[in-house]
């Protein structure tokens, strides 16, 4: 943040702060600005730490990220542990109670329905068995872990421990309870969630069955432009499983029976509820639609000026303060089988080790590859029951009791099905989906009509945690791969690179082989052709090694051509705008024997050309304006070289014309559950719909407001709508370029009346948001960055927003650029999601190796390392990133013993 800002705010704090011990707020609660530093960690000296076996030293630099080390796994996990509790107290209790659904336990009544629907996925519930089921060398890790977080949580309460925790005072007394391992491994699941893929376009599909024809849906669903944009492999098969065939019959590229189509129909109608009830459920990582991604990408050393691989990543997430990632090194003093640790990179505050970075010996990085890890099933109530292969089933059925602070208690029931946990039981409006069952007419009590349940792979235990510390220890490619095997969900891209010289690919994850359908709609859970008959063998999972063409990019594109390969990962890939242009940049700069540098992968990564203004500016450049104000601004499209800098008028009204045309050609002709807000309904629940959830602790009667403020399936100007309009851009006469008359004005009647249209529409947007002087106009004062601190900043007092949250900045870059600043042109243009941290490793010297965080280490306002780190972020500027002891040495600006 500038400094002109920084000391505007600490004048202002101190005013607040002042105001507040003369108002004494909250019945006598008094804020000084000792409460504020009451909860800054110690950095320096020494303190004795319960538990430890031999002396821990920490030492941060001038970031204040820390680098540990020890003698022994045990000693370095508890030490993570305090150490990050010390940092990140606040952002773990959040996060796990999120994971276990007791919101309601420090926020109120507001976050009953939010519980209400995480206790029905039950990730609490999946995460202890998963504990149970980890390595004996996992657990104990965990432990050590828990151990350090519990002996800061011992000398640290209330406003010591967060500032957010005095805040919370003020309405209500809470205390954190001990951390426990579980809490840890929970994390995974909605680590999942928010990367579970396609979920959202699945119901969206389903909601356009009965508007649009099947033709318009695929013209807003195109198929996967593979002659243009490179997959990330060859789809590589071990030769033991070329053989192999998926269970079951083939998966369907068709949208499936007319059974499940009728079902669809009859059910589409209400299922933009469970839409609603889906987008409401916190989003750890970031907007969970098909828009999010993340870049990554490695370069062999006979292409780069080191003569050792280069290794870039930046993952795509949602900007939180503090960031969704924690930087660490982590460090045995020697590295031995009992003390086999010697990494340092990026983790969640929360979580032990590290998840992606660099030990001694190799590196990786992560995307999402977006395989389809979700069904929705529409489930045929009957008889207190459901219906399955003409039969009834009994649910499986628990009770979960919400404690709500300063409330009394909320009851409600779960109900599963063989095809998972009931989710539309959490949603009074789908209670009453489905009066008239399109099954078969000797259907029992046909007036009960659907619910729907969800399939996941998330929801059966895996061994992800074994995976992240058997990644941290591995020495090769043969160690890398069999830690993926592990990397159940979310599945991800993982690249690879060594000291040795090699690069590599693995793509792991529990992803189902389906019986029928493709999983592009939901199924009929009544009919036993759509269950899973399996999962895709890990052997069978794509993967790379040493390609011939020298590099690997994975941006959310295809990650194998599906004609050539036998399974079916998902039909919901991104569309490579992203990964195309890394693979350009790559090889024009490799061409002719050019050598990639750090430098040049810096570069790229704030690379932010728009590829969708390559195309679409030459037909606006066409079109005939005879307006002189629209005139002057379509000028500013002349010679633009399509990079959108924070600086650039030109980016700017092109982005506001892209916007505006979506909106024109497709926003309006959406069904109206995708495009406006609904209504809210009272709604009586059916006794037949499933037990009623003691929720308001008066009624049955539950009013329920059916609201998408961001459909994914709204035109929010990523890749997939690139994709559409390069489909009908030559077709000057599709359907989809014409819009009705209103307020006096005639329809669009074609292409470039459509066009004109929406420059027009643009001009006066910008004109009222940027002024008329289109001198003045910039990207950036459009295209910027509130970063708000999670919870309490976002829905506290407005005095405690003001204190917790930093900005804004003004940034370049776009939806679909490789400097992915996203913004959803349904919504605005407020970057919603960036990369939320970016490195580039280097195998030849680990200690010239470069990294950033989104905002900075700390978890505390006002502590020097809040936001340290936003102003070269936003600059695209990296910092060093020591790893060996005498470069952490170098650079050590505070040192702090840790003792028995």
């Amino acid at each position: 943040m500038p400094a002109k800002k920084t000391s505007r705010r600490a004048r202002l704090l101190v005013i607040a702060l002042v105001l507040l011990l003369v108002a004494g707020v909250g019945g006598g609660t008094f804020w000084t600005i000792s409460t504020v530093r009451d909860s800054f960690p110690q950095t320096s000296g020494s303190l004795k730490l319960k538990g430890l076996e031999d002396p821990v030293t920490v030492q941060r630099d001038r970031q204040g990220i820390p680098q540990v080390y020890a003698d022994s796994s045990k000693d370095l996990f508890t030490a993570q542990g305090y150490v990050q509790a010390q940092d990140r107290f606040w952002e773990m209790d959040v996060r796990r109670h999120t994971t276990s659904g007791r919101l309601s336990e420090m926020f109120g009544a507001g976050e009953v329905k939010t519980d209400a629907f995480l206790r029905t996925l039950g990730w609490r519930r999946v995460a202890e068995r998963e504990y149970a089921g980890l390595s004996k060398e996992s657990k104990d890790n965990l432990k050590a872990y828990t151990a350090g977080v519990n002996a800061y949580l011992k000398d640290h309460t209330k406003s010591a421990a967060s500032l957010e925790y005095a805040a919370l005072d003020l309405s209500h007394d809470y205390t954190p309870e001990k951390w426990d391992p579980v809490d840890s491994v929970a994390w995974l699941k909605a680590m999942a969630w928010d990367l579970r893929a396609n979920m959202s376009d699945e119901i969206d599909r389903a909601l356009m069955a009965g508007r649009l024809s099947e033709g318009q849906i695929a013209d807003l669903y195109p198929d996967y432009p593979a002659d243009r944009n490179k997959p990330v492999t060859e789809g590589k098969v071990d030769p033991g499983e070329k053989k192999y065939e998926p269970q079951g019959e083939a998966a369907s590229s068709s949208s499936g029976t007319a059974a499940q189509q009728a079902a669809v129909h009859e059910a589409g109608s209400k299922l933009s509820s469970l839409a609603t009830r889906l987008d409401k459920i916190p989003s750890l990582l970031g907007p969970s639609n098909s828009g999010i991604g993340s870049n990554s990408w490695v370069v062999s050393g006979k292409n780069t000026t080191t003569g050792k691989p280069l290794l870039a990543n930046d993952p795509h997430l949602a900007p939180q303060l503090p960031s969704i990632w924690y930087q660490m090194g982590l460090h045995c003093r020697t590295v031995t089988k009992s003390c086999p640790y010697d990494v340092s990179g990026f983790t969640f505050a929360g979580l032990p080790g590290v998840v992606i970075g660099h030990n001694q010996n190799i590196s990786w990085g992560m995307t999402n590859l977006g395989a389809d890890v979700t069904d929705l099933y529409l489930e045929k109530f009957t008889d207190g029951g459901y219906l399955y292969d003409g039969r009834r089933r009994e649910y499986k059925t628990r009770q979960e009791t919400i404690k709500v602070a300063g409330g009394a208690s909320r009851r409600i029931t779960v109900r599963e099905t063989d095809n998972g946990p009931v989710i539309s039981d959490r949603d009074s409006e789908l209670r009453e989906v489905g009066k008239k069952s399109p099954v078969d007419n000797a259907a029992p009590d046909r007036s009960s009509g659907y619910g729907v349940s969800l399939r996941w792979t998330a929801l059966s235990p895996t061994k992800t945690m074994d995976s992240v510390f058997e990644l941290d220890r591995a020495a090769d490619f043969k160690d890398f791969r069999a830690a993926a095997t592990k990397f159940a969900v979310p599945s991800q891209n993982l690249i690879y690179a060594d000291t040795k010289g090699n690069i590599g690919y693995q793509a792991p994850g529990r992803i189902p082989v389906r019986g029928k359908g493709d999983g592009r709609y939901p199924a009929p859970g009544w009919d036993p052709r759509y269950k899973w008959k399996g999962y895709v063998p890990q052997k069978a999972l794509p993967w790379e090694y040493n390609p011939s063409r020298g590099y690997i990019v994975t941006a959310n594109q295809a990650v194998v051509d599906e004609k050539k390969y036998p399974y079916l990962l998902t039909k919901d890939w991104g569309y490579g705008t992203r990964s195309q242009r890394i693979n350009d940049l790559i090889s024009s700069k490799i061409a002719d024997g050019g050598k990639i540098s750090m430098g040049d992968m810096q570069t790229m990564q704030m690379d932010n050309s728009s590829e969708i203004a390559k195309l679409l500016v030459p037909y606006l450049l066409k079109i005939n304006i005879e307006d002189g104000y629209v005139r002057e601004a379509q000028r500013l499209l002349e010679g633009w070289d399509y990079t959108q800098d924070a600086d650039s008028a030109p980016a700017a009204y092109f982005n506001a014309v892209w916007r505006n045309m979506l909106l024109l050609a497709f926003g309006n002709k959406l069904p109206k559950e995708l495009r406006v807000k609904g209504e809210c309904l009272n709604v009586r629940p059916s006794d037949e719909s499933g037990p009623v959830d003691d929720l308001d602790g008066k009624s049955r009667l539950v009013r329920e407001c059916g609201e998408r403020d961001t459909a994914s399936a709204q035109p929010d100007g990523g890749d997939r709508w690139y994709e559409v309009v390069r489909k009908v851009i030559k077709d000057k006469d599709s359907e989809w370029w014409k819009t009705p008359g209103n307020n006096g004005r005639g329809g669009d009647r074609d292409r470039d009346d459509l066009l004109a249209h929406a420059m027009k529409n643009a001009r006066w947007e910008l004109t009222s948001k940027l002024g008329k002087d289109i001198d003045s106009w910039s990207w950036g004062r459009l295209h910027h960055l509130m970063l708000k601190n999670q919870t309490i900043g976002t829905e506290g007092p407005g005095f405690m927003q003001f204190l917790l949250n930093r900005g804004p900045w003004d940034l370049g870059g776009g939806k679909d650029a490789v400097n992915a600043t996203g913004w959803n042109a349904a919504g605005g243009y407020e970057v919603i999601w960036a990369p939320s941290m970016r490195m580039v490793v280097n195998l030849d010297n680990f200690d010239k190796s470069r990294w950033i965080n989104l905002t900075g280490a700390s978890g505390h306002a006002y502590n020097p390392h809040y936001v340290d780190q936003m102003d070269k972020w936003s600059e695209g500027a990296l910092l060093p990133w020591a790893f060996s002891e005498r470069a952490v040495e170098k650079g050590t600006e505070e040192k702090m013993a840790l003792t028995p």
